[in-house]
């Protein structure tokens, strides 16, 4: 068609001066080259109906290539036989209209297929926030798909440089602009296809679009993307976790690599949420060796799966042993000899604890406890303990024991640092010619984590699957709460930047009250709080508390150079005195007598009160 427009736009669309045997053996020539081109490119393997940039490039260079040859052939017949086989304006008009024809007929099909799809009376009128290459990934993966019935009406965007054009024909709006959009379009989603949209920004869009029933979805970001493409069922419901998300904290990649480098590392509790996680965040550094040491054997297994997997360097061993088990750890001290110990094994959940102070005891202070006297006695260079935000002002089991164990490593690291250094007789793992005062202790303090085992977001889950009821605790309880990476991002950065001593603050930014966090889940899940699922208080459970505190009324901080790591400047213990009180408390733990335990723990830390708690009377008993 292209050849036959070609030769009758050279004669001026006057058709009788044209040729017919010279345009019908030309028509045989270049049918015979655009057959040889069209095979070997294989422009012809393209699904028309999904026709992008590359299959134009595709019908581009072929084109170029069948009418190039064409021309090289006409070259070579003038020289042997001084004539032509065809004009050359012939030939480049031929080249243009050809290319144009293939290109509009493929789009013409594309858009009737989409016009078709478009029939259909359940279509969907979507909203994609972002107008980047994100966006556009989403609205092609629409079009590539029969099976989504949308229809997007526009994409919205903050850069006003962006506002006022087209993508795929679909207008650019100011996303400020969306109140608008949405009390006109009667939309049914919005899609957030942008990793730069401020967290206040994305509340207020996530809460209009909760009160208009309006569905959030979400795309995974691109590095997740299958071979590069995003696809339809990676297009998914807006979490709760992305909305509890912040800014993407920076560390100190270069100082954490220079500390770390050739270093073996040892982490307790290596299988839990956290412990597993400094693990991952550990393997992306030139280390030596990491340890990782657990008692559970599953969970250990699947992290060392996990790591055997993702990992072309074999650089870890997994030891299973627990941290209160003398002769166990000292195996592991001696095979391995750590440089830096991050320890993140301990007891969490406050109501078990409540019901089990000995057992609270013997891992969160005395696990602590073996651990740190052997890091001095094998010349560890760092200890980093985590700790958690319910040991400040402690009101549970859990929270006192933690500060307990914050006590002792902030006391040991004081005592490390002065002259005349003395373990009491019995009261230690370590023998006086064993010390090697070497050792910086370090605390990093933060609160509950998402996704954590057993944390009240994946509890929130579970029950909305289950059809209800939603239970909490109380109508005002609040808490902070920080995604894991972030949490352990954070505790190696502390870890670089301490000197010993130091019980390092994490900025937890706002706490979330939980009955909103709550309703919020139930409205995401497109149902509606107290009508499809119902929410229930239950009653603060043994232990707990109202909201959580980063520091106590006596305490403040000091800066660091990360804007989110504070320094929190605690009450100071002398060692001599906090060792034997700590000995006893551990003793009194093995005999297995919660009520002495508590009145141990209570006198160590005087700000410990239990509330909703049956030890509550006890802090009478200490105050008469």
């Amino acid at each position: 068609m292209s050849l036959i427009f070609a030769y009758a736009l050279r004669h001026n669309l006057y058709l009788a001066a044209v040729d017919l045997p010279e345009l019908a053996r030309n028509l045989l020539i270049l049918g015979l080259i655009n057959i040889a081109v069209f095979f070997h490119i294989k422009t012809y393997t393209g699904i028309i109906r999904y026709t992008s940039a590359q299959d134009s490039f595709r019908i581009l260079f072929s084109v170029i290539i069948s009418n190039g040859t064409f021309f090289l052939l006409n070259i070579i017949y003038i020289t042997f036989f001084k004539i032509s086989l065809i004009s050359v304006a012939i030939l480049i008009t031929n080249g243009l209209t050809s290319f144009l024809l293939l290109i509009t007929y493929r789009i013409l099909i594309k858009y009737f297929f989409m016009y078709v799809k478009n029939l259909n009376l359940d279509v969907k009128k979507v909203i994609i926030y972002g107008a980047g290459e994100a966006g556009l990934a989403t609205k092609r993966t629409f079009d590539h798909d029969g099976s989504f019935n949308k229809k997007i009406v526009a994409f919205i965007d903050d850069d006003i440089r962006k506002v006022g054009k087209a993508i795929d024909g679909i207008r650019i709006l100011d996303a400020g602009t969306l109140p608008h959009l949405v009390a006109e379009h009667e939309l049914d989603e919005i899609i957030f296809a942008s990793y730069t949209i401020p967290d206040d920004r994305k509340d207020q869009v996530v809460d209009l679009c909760l009160e208009n029933d309006i569905k959030i979805l979400n795309i995974p970001p691109p590095d997740v993307w299958e071979n590069g493409k995003l696809q339809p069922a990676q297009i998914q419901k807006l979490n709760i976790e992305d909305l509890l998300n912040r800014k993407s904290i920076q560390i100190d990649i270069e100082g954490i690599g220079n500390m770390l480098r050739k270093k073996r590392i040892l982490i307790t509790g290596a299988a839990g949420s956290i412990g597993s996680e400094v693990v991952r965040q550990l393997m992306k550094f030139e280390v030596g060796l990491i340890i990782l040491c657990d008692q559970s054997e599953s969970a250990l297994h699947e992290i060392h799966l996990e790591l055997q997997e993702h990992n072309n360097q074999q650089n870890f061993v997994a030891f299973i042993g627990d941290v209160r088990d003398l002769q166990r750890m000292e195996k592991l001290f001696e095979t391995y000899k750590p440089h830096y110990v991050y320890h993140a094994a301990a007891y969490k959940h406050v109501p078990l604890m409540e019901n089990n102070p000995a057992e609270a005891i013997r891992t969160n202070v005395g696990g602590t406890k073996l651990i740190a006297d052997l890091s001095v006695r094998f010349g560890v260079q760092k200890f980093v303990m985590i700790s958690t935000d319910k040991a400040v002002n402690p009101t549970n089991v859990m929270g006192a024991s933690k500060r307990v164990a914050e006590i002792y490593v902030q006391s040991l690291n004081k005592s490390l640092s002065t002259d005349g250094f003395i373990f009491s007789n019995g009261l230690s793992y370590i023998n006086e010619q064993e010390i090697k005062p070497i050792t910086k202790f370090i605390t990093t303090r933060f609160g509950n984590v998402l996704g954590s085992n057993g944390s009240v977001i994946p509890r929130f889950k579970q029950q909305i699957e289950k059809g209800g009821p939603i239970t909490v605790t109380h109508p005002e309880i609040t808490r902070y709460f920080m995604t894991i990476p972030e949490a352990c991002r954070l505790v190696l950065e502390a870890g670089c930047m301490g000197k010993g001593g130091e019980i390092f603050v994490f900025d937890m930014g706002k706490s979330v009250k939980i009955i909103e966090l709550a309703k919020k889940m139930i409205r995401l899940s497109g149902l509606e709080p107290n009508i499809d699922i119902k929410i229930e208080f239950s009653g603060l459970r043994p232990g707990e508390k109202l909201y959580e505190e980063l520091l106590n009324d006596n305490e403040n901080t000091l800066p660091t150079h990360h804007e989110k790591i504070m320094i929190g400047k605690v009450r100071e213990y002398v060692f001599e005195e906090v060792e034997k009180k700590i000995y006893d408390l551990i003793e009194s733990a093995k005999s297995g007598s919660d009520r002495e335990v508590v009145i141990h723990m209570k006198k160590l830390v005087p700000e410990f009160k239990s509330k909703n708690s049956v030890f509550e009377e006890l802090d009478k008993v200490i105050n008469d």
